[in-house]
């Protein structure tokens, strides 16, 4: 197997080091701090095609396939982990769908502005009652003459707040289950949708995370996605391809944190000498490395299998779940090998700690991905 980028790759993964280090780095801290939206940067990433990196050129993206996209969410991720957030809901996980099982309206009108950088998206999936198991939906979905009126409300919803599209999941006939769901895009603006309660989080809280509400909105059959009962076909699809994203977010995250441990521990002096000449130092960095070099060639195996056409479901939860906890551990160890500056805010690793959390649970827990990953292997078997 060959393991090293093409040129074009190498290219697009130095413009996105520069841009994050230039744009994103000075503000990091400060948007976590306020969890204010970084709507300035993130016009910026649209105006250097970063939104629409994995999109084809036809509808206004740079023609790359998974692994640009991932390539784009780890040097972003290693800087800021909230953009990252904002990049991969609204290409990765809302974005993808419509492109990929739209018609060519619907690419034209809902793909092509998001990968142009001119308009947000956001997937409006989750409720109260309903997260791992979305047949448990309880937004309705009710026919009318031209389309579909929709009730109910959406929670833990990534740039819910500011997104123009919003694709959004809701039932024909709950008694049907995942059967009835079925797929809408919605538009900011629309009578009947509103944003509601926005939560404040442990991390990544330069992305807005909110509760979408549906009140008898009427969606026309136009912007329906696919047939009725397509919709958790398409979910799964989405939630699918987006574990690349997140996986390759968790390795960002992780190398940013190991980045500035190694930093520090070439600058920190104790008993006379920098902290990286103990051995027990050394051990912790690392085993940091290791696990970050496993979690990147697991998640550039499932994005080049995606890329390819290939089966990639055990492939990409081996990678979600794999580099999730990675960045859970290597952010750890970053704050261990900072000492007690670790636990304090003039430190990023302190940020980055927090941030790795929310890898192991959105787009499927860590749990989830195991009892995917077992259910591939018996059926292998």
């Amino acid at each position: 197997m060959d393991f090293a980028l093409t040129e074009e790759q190498k290219m697009l993964k130095a413009m996105v080091c520069d841009f994050a280090l230039k744009e994103l780095e000075p503000i990091a801290a400060e948007i976590d701090e306020e969890a204010r939206f970084p709507a300035e940067t993130v016009k910026k990433m649209g105006e250097l095609g970063l939104m629409g990196a994995s999109f084809p050129e036809k509808y206004g993206g740079g023609g790359g396939g998974k692994i640009e996209g991932a390539i784009v969410g780890e040097e972003i991720a290693r800087v800021c982990a909230s953009t990252a957030a904002i990049h991969l809901a609204c290409t990765s996980l809302a974005t993808y769908p419509i492109y990929e099982f739209g018609n060519e309206e619907q690419r034209q009108r809902f793909v092509t502005p998001v990968a142009r950088g001119e308009k947000l998206a956001c997937f409006a999936l989750t409720e109260a009652g309903a997260g791992s198991d979305p047949a448990a939906m309880e937004t309705t979905a009710t026919r009318q003459d031209g389309g579909y009126f929709l009730n109910g409300t959406k929670i833990f919803i990534t740039n819910g707040n500011e997104a123009e599209i919003i694709l959004v999941f809701a039932t024909i006939d709950k008694k049907l289950r995942h059967k009835g769901i079925t797929a809408f895009i919605v538009e900011k603006g629309t009578p009947g949708f509103a944003v509601g309660k926005l939560e404040h989080k442990l991390g990544i809280r330069a992305s807005s995370t909110a509760e979408l509400v549906f009140d008898n909105c009427f969606v026309p059959e136009a912007n329906r996605l696919g047939k009725e009962g397509d919709g958790f076909r398409i979910a799964l699809e989405a939630i699918d391809n987006s574990r690349i994203s997140v996986a390759a977010q968790a390795v960002g995250i992780a190398q940013g944190a190991f980045d500035r441990a190694l930093a520090y521990a070439k600058e920190r002096q104790q008993f006379g000498q920098p902290i990286i000449n103990f051995q027990a130092i050394q051990w912790l960095l690392a085993d940091m490395a290791t696990q970050i070099e496993a979690a990147r060639l697991l998640t550039y195996r499932a994005a080049y299998l995606k890329d390819k056409g290939l089966p990639y479901m055990k492939e990409v939860s081996m990678a979600k779940v794999f580099a999730a906890e990675a960045a859970g551990f290597v952010t750890t160890k970053a704050i261990q090998i900072y000492g007690g500056y670790g636990y304090v805010k003039d430190y990023p690793v302190e940020r980055y700690f927090r941030d790795a959390k929310i890898t192991e649970i959105y787009e499927g827990t860590s749990e989830m991905q195991r009892m995917t990953i077992a259910r591939c292997l018996m059926r292998e078997g």
